[in-house]
């Protein structure tokens, strides 16, 4: 751990874990994590802010990754969904942290915690939530590339209508979202 800030994310997502697997009392799971020796040096009141901030926005956080999502958030490993959870409430609610710094932090408990790929997987959907959330801080060639992929979607969406309809569909998508055939 090489700062009281990147210590308080490990211990808050290995509180956050055992959270998410027990169900035990938050407050008793953050008093063992203060009180153990094996925790290190840590910013204590920034691991408080981080458990308990994740846990009462929960709602919240698991409606915006699941946007990003290719799977359930059931089905999303346990640690990676800790990380994804804990990585999108610092993207909310903790603005003064840069999102790269937050994505980096997030990349790093992954691959440190999580399975072989876990940390692609954390920084593809981090990454996207950053987009959503962060639009301000985005370069502003990236944010041209985002908008247009929202319309892109949009125009999806159209079509899939139409084939659930029994209709032929009347868009099609090319690689280009402004191409269109009839």
């Amino acid at each position: 751990m090489s700062s009281p800030k990147s210590g308080a994310r490990h211990v808050a997502l290995q509180a956050l874990y055992q959270w998410q697997m027990t169900g035990d009392n938050l407050q008793d799971i953050q008093n063992q994590f203060e009180e153990s020796a094996e925790s290190g040096a840590f910013h204590k009141n920034y691991f408080k802010s981080l458990l308990f901030g994740v846990v009462e926005k929960l709602s919240e956080l698991d409606e915006i990754i699941s946007q990003f999502t290719d799977r359930e958030l059931e089905k999303i490993d346990p640690i990676e969904k800790a990380v994804l959870r804990l990585g999108t409430f610092e993207m909310l609610c903790k603005q003064e942290v840069p999102f790269r710094v937050v994505i980096n932090e997030s990349v790093d408990l992954a691959k440190r915690f999580g399975s072989e790929k876990s940390h692609a997987y954390v920084n593809s959907i981090l990454d996207k939530v950053a987009y959503k959330t962060r639009p301000l801080e985005m370069p502003k060639a990236k944010r041209k590339k985002a908008q247009s992929k929202k319309v892109r979607k949009v125009v999806v969406r159209k079509v899939g209508a139409a084939k659930r309809s029994a209709k032929k569909p009347t868009v099609r998508i090319t690689k280009a979202p402004s191409k269109k055939t009839f």
